[in-house]
């Protein structure tokens, strides 16, 4: 088995999280700049084996897609032009931005660690992950 890689994919930053070898467990990874996410996915894959990326799914709360849908549509598709044999699932990603805040307030982040905005990236990836692997149970 490989990894399962998920994106919260932004504009300007993308949150990364990835399972173990086995799937079970979803980890935050980092936060990158979204202009340099190809070039950090290229190197995690030599590096490690990925089964999958789970791109995060903006909707909307009567299910329509997001205005931000329209930003993950291109790189969806050089996604799967750079990694064609790598498959690509979608997850909803409602109220992850949300629930990484108040995961940050439970876990006794101060107000200033609370501003990371890129710590929260990673943990809204971290959510879709389990979110996904969950699904799939």
């Amino acid at each position: 088995m490989g990894r399962i890689v998920a994106l919260d994919y932004g504009k300007v930053r993308t949150g990364i999280a990835v399972t173990d070898e086995l799937q079970l467990i979803a980890s935050g990874l980092t936060t990158v700049e979204t202009k340099q996410l190809l070039n950090f996915l290229r190197k995690y894959v030599e590096e490690e084996k990925v089964e999958r990326f789970v791109i995060g799914e903006p909707k909307q709360m009567n299910n329509l897609p997001s205005e931000s849908e329209e930003l993950i549509k291109p790189f969806l598709r050089t996604l799967q032009g750079v990694f064609p044999k790598i498959p690509v699932e979608r997850q909803d990603e409602r109220f992850t931005s949300k629930m990484a805040f108040q995961t940050m307030i439970d876990s006794g982040l101060n107000k200033k660690q609370r501003r990371d905005k890129a710590l929260v990236d990673e943990i809204s990836a971290t959510i879709i992950l389990q979110a996904f692997l969950n699904r799939k149970k």
